[in-house]
């Protein structure tokens, strides 16, 4: 068994959500939880088939971020696996939705970090075991970093 490192290339105010689910209407009913979440929200999504003609099924409802989510597919290449790149939504206002969706195994990340996937191979096939978002702690919020933090989560909405 191999193990590598894949790093998501996205951009620096996307997000990315990456999963695994077992079943080709994946693309479908993940992109149908997404749109009636958040209307007019900007995403691409990508499937990693695992059987059949193994394609990368994708859809999305912003051309360019579909093309990176299945470039993203692609460079991790592990079966069942989605990558789904959100461009004007946080993964808080579609990660429910998407757990959800009954095809929808587990939920790896869902981030706007610097992410990279551990990935095994094995007689030809790949899969995900791990991931590696963002950096390291630095150290322990004081009570400036928490008047931050707060302030933060009321400028977004989500507190009040």
């Amino acid at each position: 068994m191999q193990l590598t490192t894949v790093e998501i290339v996205k951009p620096a105010d996307a997000n990315v959500i990456v999963g695994q689910a077992h079943f080709i209407k994946t693309v479908e009913d993940v992109y149908e939880a997404i749109v009636q979440a958040v209307p007019g929200i900007k995403f691409g999504i990508a499937f990693c088939e695992a059987s059949g003609p193994c394609l990368i099924r994708h859809s999305g409802t912003d051309a360019e971020l579909e093309k990176m989510s299945i470039t993203a597919a692609s460079a991790i290449g592990a079966g069942h696996v989605f990558v789904v790149i959100l461009g004007n939504a946080f993964p808080i206002n579609v990660l429910n939705q998407i757990k959800s969706v009954s095809e929808v195994c587990n939920v790896f990340c869902a981030t706007a970090n610097k992410l990279r996937l551990i990935v095994a191979e094995e007689g030809g096939a790949r899969g995900v075991i791990g991931v590696i978002d963002g950096d390291s702690p630095k150290g322990v919020e004081d009570a400036d970093a928490q008047a931050e933090r707060r302030a933060m989560l009321r400028k977004f909405g989500y507190k009040q």
